[in-house]
């Protein structure tokens, strides 16, 4: 699958392009075995930064969709100041994604669905309207809210299946 890394100027929402981006992501952790999320940076109408999951391959808890994004767009740029930037996922992130996106200062979150057991933008927390950080973002939820759940509620199912196996 072709990924394309400009705003398509046809699409009178480029939250719902960039999203699409970050579904491609979720379903290549998908493909992996990972929890399917996936995350995309976007600055200046560009991707500067992707990833998925990759916690179970690399065996690192903080291998989370967002902060290899956040990393990537802080080579892209040589600066861990992402001003402007937003972070697109396909799942709200946790208290941990959310935390490095305040000290990245990124302008803008834009997630699918929201999560109920480690959702930091609204649903348990919700770190990027802290008013003791430094740094506020703005979030936008609901973006491509049923495919993004769809992946999740696929994984999981199947998951279940392979453990009730005997």
């Amino acid at each position: 699958m072709e990924h394309r890394e400009e705003i398509d100027l046809l699409n009178p929402d480029p939250d719902e392009f960039f999203m699409n981006q970050a579904l491609a992501e979720a379903e290549a952790a998908y493909a992996a075995g990972e929890v399917p999320i996936g995350a995309v940076v976007v600055a200046a109408g560009r991707i500067v930064g992707r990833g998925h999951n990759q916690v179970e391959q690399l065996g690192d808890p903080t291998a989370h969709a967002e902060m290899i994004a956040l990393t990537a767009a802080a080579g892209h740029f040589e600066t861990w100041r992402l001003l402007g930037a937003h972070l697109y996922v396909t799942v709200e992130p946790c208290a941990m994604c959310a935390g490095a996106a305040v000290l990245a200062r990124v302008e803008r979150i834009i997630f699918g669905v929201r999560d109920p057991k480690f959702g930091a933008c609204g649903s348990i927390f919700n770190i990027p309207a802290e008013s003791r950080l430094n740094h506020r973002i703005q979030v936008r939820e609901g973006v491509a809210a049923r495919q993004a759940e769809a992946l999740m509620v696929s994984f999981f199912r199947k998951r279940r299946k392979k453990e009730d196996k005997p």
